[in-house]
Order: structure tokens, then C-alpha cells, then sequence
């Protein structure tokens, strides 16, 4: 209770102090930030996908502005020689505001990170973009069969419908590549599961129906109850190490990251960075107050 009454008020704070709470789990606001939180995750076996933060734009100036951020560091990750790819939120380019627009941003971000052998990643967003998504990413899966893939979301009802749809898509030498992760956006009922068990649930089936078919996914989760079911169906479909990886946000739950790595399992590590941070950091901590925890008693350590 009084994890979430912190997580709750800290939009109310001065940014100064809310920072102290976000440092943990963002690299910074500078692309300098992000090479260096990068460049140390490299060097402890671990890959990344970099995220400039921000989202749902006003106006398609500032498309074109993050879609020049994005093709710079795509440059900038290359020359520092980073183990990793980028993720991109369609909303950050105006997908509600110009969605042909919006893909030719898109477009122009992955045609970059192709030219250099790299991945783009597609965020799934609220329910009121998936759809749009959806058809964002089938074009350029189509143009770019290699070079892009998508983030889905097991709490939403319509998910494995939308898996299976996708399948067209997929071929054994160029396999679809999903994050799959629980979902974190707040949606009713009658559009999401909203019991942890349920969802729980559906993220299992979700990642035996990838196994069962050659889709590649990366298991996007903190969760130790969902980690240790990834792991029995990689053992039960007898997965090659090849054939997934695990994926975590900077910051959280270094410890259970850990005994992934330990194990031998490839692992991918989420590093947000940028100016934008602040919004970013309130929305998670509201949606897991149990990190006020790790990070006050960060901040204690320090002191």
C-alpha cells in the first residue's frame, strides 16, 4: 500500500527528485548515456534494444525531429560497434495523426538500421493502436523480412488471434520475431485479462503456439512464475538457444536476470533513454509500485 501512495504521488514532485527514483532503470537523456549503458551490458554478455522515449506526439514536426534522432543513433550504436537493435512507438511519429506519414518515418528507420545488418522492433501500444500497428508492421515485414519485428501483448483477448493471422508472414528461413510481454497499457475487461493468473495463462499459450510453429520470441518478462514456464516448454519443444532469447527492462530485477544469464540463455535488455523520461518513469512506477522498494533502498545505499 504504501509503495503504490509513493508511485502515486511522485507525478506531483519536482522532476529533480522523481529522478532520483528513475535513475535506476534509465540510462539518461543523452544518446552518450545510452552508448554507455549499452557498452557495460555488452561487456557482461548481455545484448540490448535502445529506446528513445517518448510518445503520442502533437504535430508532425516533431515526427520529423524523432525520426532524425532515430537515424542518428542507429549511426552512433554502429560506430561504438553495440550488440543490439531499436525499439520504436509508432505514436512517437504521428501513427494518430498521419499514419502514411507516420510509415514512412518508420520505413526510413529501418531501411537505416538494414543497411547495417540491424533490427527494428515495432512497440505495440494501447488498444487504440493496435490495429494500425498491425499494418505498419506487415509492410515493412514484407519489404524488410529480415529487419523488423513486433511486440505483443498476452493480456489483450484478441492476441492470439492476431498471432495466428500473422503467420502468413512467416517462413522457416526468415522466422517472424515477437516480443512477447504481458501488457502494460490499462484497458477493460472486455478487451484485456485483467487477473494476474489469466494472463499469466495466456502468455504461456501464447509462447508454446511461437515453439509449437518456429516463431522466434523474445520472453519479455520479470515474472519468476513466467520465466520458469518459458523455461518447461523450451525444454518440453527442445528449443535451441538460438531459437529465443529473454528480454528485460534496464534495471529491474537484476537478480532473476542473473540466473537467466547463468543458465546460459540469451539475454536483451531494454535501454531507454532521452529527455522525455520523466513520463516514462511516473507510468511505471504506477504500473509496478513494487520497484519503490529496490530503489529506495538504492538511494539509502548510496547515501
Amino acid at each position: 500500500m504504501l509503495n503504490r501512495l509513493i508511485a502515486g504521488t511522485l507525478p506531483l514532485l519536482p522532476k529533480r527528485f522523481v529522478w532520483l527514483f528513475s535513475r535506476s532503470y534509465i540510462a539518461g537523456e543523452t544518446v552518450d548515456d545510452a552508448m554507455a549503458a549499452c557498452t557495460d551490458l555488452n561487456a557482461a554478455g548481455i545484448k540490448t534494444t535502445i529506446d528513445i522515449l517518448g510518445e503520442f506526439i502533437r504535430n508532425m514536426d516533431e515526427a520529423k525531429k524523432n525520426c532524425e534522432e532515430y537515424l542518428a543513433l542507429i549511426d552512433v550504436a554502429q560506430r561504438h560497434g553495440i550488440d543490439g537493435n531499436y525499439s520504436v512507438k509508432p505514436t512517437m511519429f504521428g501513427l494518430l495523426i498521419d499514419a502514411e506519414s507516420c510509415y514512412g518515418h518508420l520505413r526510413e528507420i529501418v531501411a537505416r538500421a538494414a543497411g547495417h545488418g540491424n533490427f527494428i522492433r515495432i512497440d505495440m501500444e494501447d488498444s487504440g493502436c493496435v490495429d494500425l500497428e498491425l499494418d505498419v508492421f506487415r509492410r515493412l515485414k514484407t519489404e524488410f523480412p529480415e529487419n523488423v519485428g513486433l511486440v505483443l501483448q498476452a493480456y489483450l483477448r484478441r492476441t492470439r488471434d492476431d498471432l495466428k493471422a500473422l503467420m502468413d508472414l512467416h517462413t522457416p528461413s526468415v522466422p517472424l520475431n515477437f516480443r512477447l510481454c504481458k501488457g502494460i497499457y490499462a484497458e477493460p475487461g472486455r478487451i484485456a485479462y485483467q487477473r494476474r493468473d489469466e494472463i499469466n495463462a495466456h502468455f504461456l499459450q501464447d509462447l508454446e503456439f511461437m515453439f509449437q510453429n518456429g516463431v522466434y520470441p523474445g520472453i519479455a518478462t520479470h515474472d519468476r512464475a513466467l520465466v520458469d514456464g518459458a523455461l518447461a516448454l523450451i525444454d518440453r519443444y527442445q528449443v535451441a538457444r538460438d531459437g529465443y532469447e529473454f528480454q528485460m527492462l534496464y534495471g529491474v530485477t537484476p537478480e532473476l536476470r542473473r540466473t537467466i544469464i547463468e543458465a546460459g540463455h540469451t539475454m536483451r535488455v531494454y535501454v531507454p533513454y532521452g529527455r522525455h523520461w520523466f513520463g516514462y518513469s511516473t507510468r511505471r512506477l504506477k504500473e509496478n509500485p513494487k520497484i519503490v522498494n529496490s530503489i529506495l533502498k538504492s538511494i539509502l545505499l548510496k547515501k
